[in-house]
């Protein structure tokens, strides 16, 4: 295999793929990557690298002093820096064949780590050094519109990015079937869970746990989506795989909704906390959380849903 088509290997797929993403954040990945596999590292290794990158980076957004604004730039540099490894650690799996749930547990809770991080350090940074449009120090005189914007920028966060991994790996499995795609269920993700031990699985059943809370999260959010799938489930087996013409008419369905998924993920919401921090206005960042991006969600879940619908009668048609 050649070096290019082992980079095109190590890609999830050309649907899924953001332009930021192919063009940066996957490339350096697969050096990355190339360079973890001689080494012997393993992706997760790699993930939590990449989690404590995005944390100390975020952290360093707080310094609002003009003095020390360089700090700012290293912690965005650190930021991207963990994102070109979380980039990596996926497609090292990938190219190794070196999957695992932990794996997924971990890459999806880095993020979270990191925004995290990002979080704390703007509300400190509004507390202590910041002006509004609202006048000098509004967020120091009024702490309680920081918090709350903060709190619910963070609901919204986990909310968007869970909507739209689900959506992707939903799209997946209909591109490359049920190897392709991190698809899981709730009902069997909880089975699992209640054969594991706590004395004896702990580190087994502990990331478990939250991992079902978030998959069942998913289900309620997607009521359409479930009903296809057990449609699906009922016509072709529990495994099976819709025909290929099924799955290339869903496919065109959900494809213009993949654009709408990469912006609620990474590059998106870090420009704007990076433009905030840079015009040092912190709070606009939690705002766009709020309004645009949960704007996009509803709109997103709404004609995901309509998708969903369409494609059940399509399927009782073809049967």
């Amino acid at each position: 295999m050649t070096l290019k088509e082992e980079y095109q290997a190590s890609l999830k797929s050309s649907d899924t793929e953001e332009w930021f993403d192919l063009h940066f954040h996957r490339p350096l990945g697969f050096l990355w990557a190339k360079l973890f596999e001689k080494l012997g590292v393993s992706p997760n290794a790699i993930t939590i690298a990449s989690i404590f990158m995005g944390v100390a980076g975020g952290m360093m957004l707080y310094f609002g002093q003009p003095h020390l604004a360089w700090i700012n730039w290293v912690g965005m540099l650190l930021i991207t820096w963990a994102d070109t490894f979380d980039s990596a650690d996926g497609q090292l799996a990938r190219l190794t064949q070196q999957y695992s749930r932990m794996g997924r547990i971990l890459d999806g809770v880095s993020g979270d780590f990191w925004f995290a991080a990002i979080s704390f350090a703007l509300v400190f940074r509004e507390l202590d050094f910041g002006d509004s449009l609202l006048g000098p120090n509004y967020f120091a005189q009024h702490e309680w519109q920081i918090w709350t914007l903060a709190i619910v920028s963070g609901i919204s966060h986990a909310l968007q990015a869970a909507m739209a991994d689900c959506y992707r790996q939903f799209h997946l499995y209909f591109l490359k079937g049920q190897q392709g795609s991190e698809l899981d269920s709730a009902a069997k993700l909880n089975e699992q869970y209640h054969q594991l031990e706590w004395g004896r699985n702990f580190w087994s059943k502990l990331p478990l746990f939250f991992y079902k809370g978030y998959t069942a999260n998913q289900e309620r959010m997607t009521p359409a989506m479930q009903r296809l799938r057990a449609a699906i489930n009922a016509k072709y087996g529990e495994n099976g795989v819709p025909s290929p013409e099924f799955r290339e008419y869903f496919r065109q369905l959900s494809l213009p909704l993949m654009k709408y998924t990469n912006i609620l993920t990474f590059n998106t919401r870090i420009i704007a906390c990076f433009i905030a921090v840079l015009i040092d206005m912190p709070w606009l960042y939690f705002a766009f959380e709020v309004v645009v991006l949960n704007l996009l969600l509803i709109y997103m879940v709404t004609r995901h849903e309509g998708i969903c619908k369409k494609a059940i009668k399509e399927l009782e048609v073809r049967s």
